[in-house]
């Protein structure tokens, strides 16, 4: 584990975080994927060596130790680029990488701050009758949402503000585990997301605090956050097993939130005639009263 688990005041080790990402991403590259010649000899370890990863982005294999060895002082944003294309990096993965390198100092005074969402933010949920709506911030807490979500997911209103976070929700909760077709999904969605802000936010001693309890509560989070996997949120289709109407598939979408890029809009709708959308219709008709056989609530 790379936190002082369930210590409110711990924080996430920066460089142990740089160090652990770069060798899960050359570890999983074979010589095969990037062009370099596999004759067979015996690998003491899982794919792409050090020396192999320095050849591809062009730098010294002592430089590039230093590096993996969580050593990012000084390094330049042309060498975190090259290696991020021999790695063969996602976006989200670049931008990680580049913010463990390459911390901002501006970071450790915003993880404090608390987070707000906008009064006209929150009207326009209102307004949003026919579809679950929701803002999320920083370590993946709720911070507001519409009717239709909580007939949707159950009365986040009632839960005390700490539990107000989709990571405990979904693995903390058996009810939640249960709302969710595809709980794998989900669940790595999470993680990959709380990733990403422990690379924005490596001295957030909340996030490391939640991250340290999950940890020690739930071997699947144990699991997938070792797998040290980022993804940005975007869009999808989510399925989800609802008490009162049954199974839905819906379409979702992540908006960022134009003056907080920590705050995104999630907005959650079915096909039009779709028996999804005409459940999405009973689940309105029912309003917040539909939150009273949600298990959650």
């Amino acid at each position: 584990m790379d936190i002082e688990a369930g210590t409110a005041g711990g924080t996430l080790d920066r460089r142990a975080e740089l160090s652990e990402f770069l060798r899960s991403r050359r570890a999983r590259l074979k010589p095969e994927d990037v062009g370099l010649p596999d004759f067979g000899r015996h690998r003491r370890v899982p794919g792409l060596r050090r020396e192999e990863l320095a050849q591809l982005a062009g730098v010294s294999v002592a430089y590039y130790t230093r590096l993996e060895q969580g050593n990012g002082r000084n390094v330049s944003a042309e060498v975190l680029d090259s290696i991020a294309r021999a790695l063969r990096l996602t976006d989200a993965e670049h931008a990680h990488l580049t913010h463990l390198a390459k911390p901002k100092q501006h970071k450790k005074k915003a993880a404090g701050r608390t987070q707000q969402v906008r009064g006209a933010l929150r009207q326009l949920l209102d307004t949003m009758d026919g579809v679950p709506a929701y803002v999320t911030g920083r370590r993946s807490e709720i911070l507001a949402w519409n009717r239709m979500a909580v007939a949707l997911f159950g009365d986040w209103g009632e839960l005390p503000v700490t539990e107000r976070n989709w990571a405990r929700l979904v693995f903390l909760r058996p009810d939640y585990r249960d709302l969710f077709v595809d709980w794998e999904q989900k669940a790595i969605d999470i993680v990959c997301s709380l990733r990403m802000d422990a690379g924005c936010y490596p001295d957030d001693p909340r996030l490391s605090a939640i991250v340290g309890e999950l940890s020690v509560k739930s071997a699947d989070f144990r699991r997938l956050w070792a797998t040290h996997d980022v993804k940005e949120k975007s869009y999808g289709v989510k399925r989800l097993h609802h008490p009162l109407v049954g199974e839905l598939s819906l379409n979702y979408e992540t908006l960022k939130v134009a003056d907080d890029s920590d705050q995104s809009l999630i907005v959650y709708h079915a096909e039009p005639g779709s028996p999804s959308a005409d459940a999405l219709r009973l689940l309105a008709s029912w309003g917040t009263d539909a939150a009273r056989v949600v298990p959650s609530a």
